[in-house]
């Protein structure tokens, strides 16, 4: 780990000799127009992602980059409400004046993805299925944190333990087969955990990307599923100072949720400040609240940076910090919630917002420190953080924890991208992270452990005049040491873990095309491999883990997962009318999953009643797995003012061995919207919507869950904005679930104990510029 750390340092100082030597600068300049009325087009945003500036088009429609390289080719967006965004690939060698002639559209669309690809590449020359969801969409979505709030995307679900607690599953597949970045690198947060969620402040997303498949190439282990990438805000342009301020209310467990910031740039030196706030208590359904599922999150971050000619780099530090309680018990035959004395508990007790135990504490602490180098017009990328994860379950105590868990990790990413042509994008990367987890409480489920590793990989993609293709390898190696641990009982000993030493491997490869087949027309393919190893859980645990309702033993003989699979799409942009089609099969080699054999069951005591309770154990296997299934939208904006928005998603995870599901599988999805957006005088962005969330029955589960019933919920919303001298007030009041129906949702972990999810909820909602 010091070699590497050495020889990074040592090409960033053969970067910075280079730079000045070589490199010289030059202005940009362009201009934005109406396609149609050749018109300017004043206050467009123009930023280009891989040197992270901003400007925005004066009254002239005119905009200038100042001292940017006279050598690179770099994509350059343009963003304006009410038209289709725009990109192009400027060499900035050529010095002449960018032209961009934006297309009237209704329709939202995002024409620069950064995940899946080393560098900043425009949607349609991605081979791999990568969908964005907007931070307007992900503030009005009333999500009760980030997951929640992009789950109906197509292809998107949640493993949930309540309003706070969402795991993000991706065609099927979650816990560690998703990776989620975080600042740039990958988050660590003993997320084997099924009450683990996301740790990620809600209201710092400007965006969020979502890739669908294996994306081992450019991540390594753990994106075998797909990745989830948490993008904060642009930087604003030079001279800019401003802040925004946002609220909301929340009916349905009293959510409360605020977020302050600030940023500037004074001349290349860039800075933004960050602090949010939640509090809910328990959520609701019918005329019942759920004691004890409430929680309270506190968010601080700060970014601090130079935007200079030879590039940028940028440190984020941040912590997360959160609360939440957790349900051990479900309502009697009469659907009431009992306390431990058999009283009934009441509505206005479960709505304190005081939490009992079982609860867990969390802190997340990370730093990392991105940076983009130029030399002589190649780009060398990198991001180095450190993340320090702090996980406490209090069982029978409110002061001294149980599980107590305390995880240090380490990750780098250093890639070079070649200066090319314009058609050749050659890069090289390596990547790499060391971890270590130190257990401190008096109960265990995993050991202490320390892991350690490295990949690395080449990427080329061929650009043509209407598409392009891409092919890829990487190679990947970790080791992970478990520590032996013997609980010492005086008169006798007793084992809890068994020490390991184990080492993995894998080669994967990817490839893949896109190409407009006619004016508006896309189809994209991408065949690639994955790669997982197996997590710490999975190969070393021994224990209850608060609130799984089951017994955990680990195999640390496990074999890494691989996969393989075939993705191809299919899309449609026209002025009134998105198609959009996604069909895949993937094969996963050596998967691994918990079963339980012969109705084992152990005893074990309950450290919070005092009492002894059965419980059955499950033991992790291996098998091959199939899943295979698509995503399909449509959205018609016949009407100017009229959306009418309707996706579709379906998947079907089989074990091949004993040909019966896979668990957490999600159950088939349509969701219909009609949005209205009237021309309002004195206001704007004017909306009323509604909308079906159908989910269909899940018939096919595995042998620990049970079969789920299909259900419709109607969700309706308003909202507008108006200018003021600082820039627009938005504001908004949207429903979920307005008929209050009682339901479960197949990936709900409270549906073991017959808890349902949310019912009625009605959110409030502002966001003030500063």
């Amino acid at each position: 780990m010091k070699k590497l750390f050495i020889l990074f340092v040592g090409l960033f100082l053969l970067a910075f000799q280079n730079i000045f030597a070589h490199t010289a600068f030059i202005d940009i300049k362009g201009k934005v127009t109406d396609a149609a009325t050749k018109e300017p087009l004043a206050g467009a945003t123009v930023f280009i992602s891989d040197l992270k500036t901003t400007v925005i088009t004066g009254n002239t429609g005119e905009f200038v980059f100042k001292n940017v390289p006279v050598k690179g080719k770099f994509l350059v967006e343009v963003r304006y409400i009410g038209y289709k965004t725009s990109s192009q690939l400027v060499d900035f060698a050529s010095r002449n004046e960018i032209e961009f002639a934006l297309e009237p559209s209704v329709v939202e669309s995002a024409e620069v993805v950064i995940t899946g690809t080393p560098s900043s590449a425009n949607s349609k020359t991605n081979s791999l299925a990568v969908v964005t969801v907007n931070k307007q969409k992900l503030a009005q979505a009333a999500g009760t944190n980030l997951i929640d709030a992009i789950a109906k995307v197509p292809g998107i679900s949640q493993v949930t333990t309540g309003g706070a607690i969402s795991k993000p599953t991706i065609r099927g597949l979650g816990y560690n087969r998703v990776l989620t970045m975080v600042d740039g690198a990958r988050e660590e947060g003993q997320q084997w955990g099924d009450e683990h969620g996301i740790l990620a402040d809600q209201f710092a997303a400007s965006r969020v990307e979502v890739l669908k498949g294996p994306a081992s190439l450019l991540y390594g282990s753990d994106a075998l599923g797909g990745v989830i990438n948490i993008i904060d805000d642009l930087v604003p342009p030079p001279g800019t100072f401003n802040g925004n301020f946002n609220a909301n209310y929340s009916t349905n467990g009293g959510l409360i949720g605020s977020s302050l910031m600030f940023q500037g740039n004074d001349n290349g030196f860039v800075y933004r400040g960050r602090a949010s706030y939640k509090n809910a208590y328990g959520f609701g359904y019918k005329d019942k609240v759920v004691p004890n599922s409430g929680y309270n999150e506190n968010d601080f971050s700060a970014m601090l940076g130079l935007n200079k000619t030879w590039g940028y780099t940028h440190l984020n530090l941040s912590r997360f910090s959160t609360n939440i309680g957790l349900v051990e018990n479900g309502p009697d035959a009469n659907g009431d919630f009992l306390n431990e004395d058999g009283e009934v508990i009441s509505n206005d007790d479960a709505r304190q917002r005081r939490l009992e135990v079982p609860f867990q504490n969390i802190n997340h602490y990370r730093a990392a420190l991105n940076s983009n180098i130029l030399i002589n017009g190649g780009q060398l990328k990198s991001t180095f953080a450190f993340q320090k994860n702090i996980r406490k379950e209090f069982e029978d105590s409110s002061t001294e924890p149980g599980l107590h868990l305390g995880l240090s990790s380490f990750t780098y990413d250093v890639k070079y991208l070649f200066a090319g042509n314009g058609k050749w994008e050659p890069a090289i990367g390596v990547q790499g992270m060391y971890q270590k987890n130190v257990n401190s409480g008096d109960e265990f489920l995993i050991p202490d452990y320390r892991s350690d590793n490295i990949g690395a990989f080449a990427y080329l993609k061929r650009n043509f005049t209407n598409g392009a293709i891409n092919a890829g390898l990487r190679y990947d190696y970790k080791k992970i040491n478990g520590d032996e641990l013997i609980e010492d009982h005086g008169n006798h000993s007793h084992e809890i873990f068994k020490a390991f030493d184990n080492n993995f491997s894998n080669l994967s490869a990817s490839a893949g095309f896109a190409f407009e087949l006619a004016k508006d027309f896309n189809i994209k393919g991408n065949i690639g491999s994955g790669f997982r190893a197996p997590n710490i859980a999975e190969l070393g645990s021994n224990g209850k883990h608060e609130g799984t309702f089951r017994y955990e033993i680990g195999n640390s003989g496990l074999k890494q997962e691989t996969s393989l699979q075939f993705d191809l799409g299919l899309e449609y942009h026209a002025k009134s009318i998105t198609l959009g089609l996604n069909a895949y099969h993937n094969s996963i080699y050596d998967y691994i999953y918990l079963a339980n054999l012969n109705n084992e069951t152990i005893q074990v005591n309950d450290h919070h009643t005092g009492n002894t309770e059965t419980l059955p154990v499950y033991r992790y296997l291996q098998t091959n797995a199939t899943l295979m299934g698509g995503e399909a939208s449509v959205d018609f904006h016949l009407v100017k003012s009229l959306h009418f928005e309707n996706t579709f998603a379906y998947v079907k995870g089989t074990n091949n061995a004993t040909k019966s599901p896979l668990p957490f599988i999600p159950a088939a999805s349509l969701n219909n919207e009609l949005r209205f957006e009237p021309e309002i005088k004195g206001l704007e962005d004017s909306f009323i919507k509604v909308g079906l969330n159908n989910v269909f029955k899940q018939d096919r589960f595995d042998v620990f869950e049970t079969e789920t019933d299909g259900y419709t919920l109607l969700d309706a919303g308003i909202g507008t904005s108006f200018k003021t001298p600082k820039g627009k007030i938005n504001v908004w009041v949207t429903g979920q679930n307005l008929t209050n129906k009682l339901y479960y949702n197949h990936l709900s972990r409270y549906k073991l104990a017959n808890i349902y999810n949310p019912g009625r909820n009605i959110s409030f909602g502002i966001n003030i510029p500063l």
